[in-house]
């Protein structure tokens, strides 16, 4: 039920090309470095900064149920960049050929500092005072270029935070850093910013009330492994009971492959861990399409209450769990899913295909 890659890019595909993307898996050692610029000098200390994002290790070990760990080192110094903040272009529809410049601006800047062969990427933190860095995209290397090298390592993926840290927090880190691991965006770039994934999973809604990576992303990374995964492949019926992504151990997914690229997946979801302040509970349907480029929608929530008024906080998508009782249906591909039983352990799910 693994389905291959089809846009050349981040997407839901298994077969992530780890020449582009590093390992989901282990321990990955991160360089935080705190910039500031000519224009605009920092007026505190980086401290605060490191702090600001530091819960963001403990939150990827705990979605990853301990299969990741990042190794943050800190470099407790401002970094003077050569060119003013307002030089680089910062703005949506960044290129990344004025990225990958900032990026080196600052590892060439803090090299005499440190020894960038000691580590797997680099994340970048600008002083307060930088209005004009106001958001944070990720840098993956191209391989077909220079690129950029220090200490006779390559560094191939970043993180170069903007103002926009301070509004979402320690968890555009886990967002971000996703990216890194070959994760798309399941926010929309056009329409409806939240249209297709809601606060499900942080590579959506990054504030959203149940930002554990989906079941699916779990998979794709490493966390999950194939034995946790129900499979009906063509044709059948089957019934899974699901242990809660949350946690680890059990069965985490029933996936129902309904094409090349395309699947409908069941998971089961509680309001505990990283998804403490869930809006609604149970099973959770989705469709994938790892043909679908990132932004575009290649994972989409099935709704289980379209009509429910969401309570204050919350929106509409964010109550798309299913309850015993519920079914979804695609009479298109011919799939069912029925909630059989959900308690405490998890849920029960009937898959029905043709």
């Amino acid at each position: 039920c693994a389905l291959p890659g089809r846009t050349g890019w981040t997407d839901e595909g298994h077969d992530t090309d780890r020449n582009r993307f590093q390992p989901a898996t282990g321990t990955r050692r991160v360089l935080t470095l705190f910039v500031d610029f000519p224009d605009a000098p920092a007026a505190d200390r980086p401290e605060p900064y490191a702090a600001h994002l530091a819960p963001a290790a403990d939150w990827m070990s705990r979605a990853s149920h301990g299969r990741l760990r990042l190794e943050n080192t800190t470099l407790d110094r401002w970094i003077r960049m050569p060119a003013d903040s307002t030089s680089y272009g910062f703005a949506r529809g960044l290129t990344f050929e004025a990225h990958e410049k900032y990026l080196r601006d600052a590892v060439t800047a803090a090299d005499p500092h440190a020894d960038f062969s000691r580590y797997d990427m680099v994340h970048v933190v600008p002083a307060r005072t930088a209005t004009a860095i106001p958001f944070s995209p990720t840098y993956l290397h191209d391989p077909a270029t220079p690129g950029i090298t220090a200490d006779g390592a390559r560094l191939k993926w970043a993180v170069t935070f903007g103002q926009d840290m301070w509004r979402w927090g320690h968890k555009v880190a886990a967002h971000e850093t996703a990216h890194t691991f070959g994760l798309p965006d399941l926010y929309s770039f056009t329409g409806a910013t939240h249209q297709y994934a809601g606060g499900w999973d942080v590579m959506g809604h990054i504030a959203g009330h149940a930002p554990q990576y989906l079941g699916w992303h779990s998979w794709k990374l490493g966390w999950t492994s194939d034995a946790q995964v129900a499979c009906l492949p063509a044709a059948g019926r089957r019934t899974v009971r699901l242990t809660p992504v949350e946690r680890a151990g059990g069965t985490k997914i029933a996936v129902l492959r309904t094409g090349e690229t395309t699947a409908y997946v069941a998971e089961s979801r509680r309001a505990e861990g990283n998804d403490a302040t869930a809006c609604s509970t149970g099973v959770l349907v989705y469709r994938v399409d790892s043909a679908t480029p990132t932004g575009e929608g290649p994972v989409r929530i099935m709704n289980a209450n379209p009509t429910a008024a969401p309570p204050t906080g919350c929106t509409p998508l964010d109550l798309a769990a299913y309850a015993p009782g519920q079914s979804f249906t695609d009479p298109a591909t011919g799939v069912r899913i029925d909630v059989i039983a959900g308690g405490r352990t998890g849920d029960m799910v009937r898959l029905r295909k043709g």
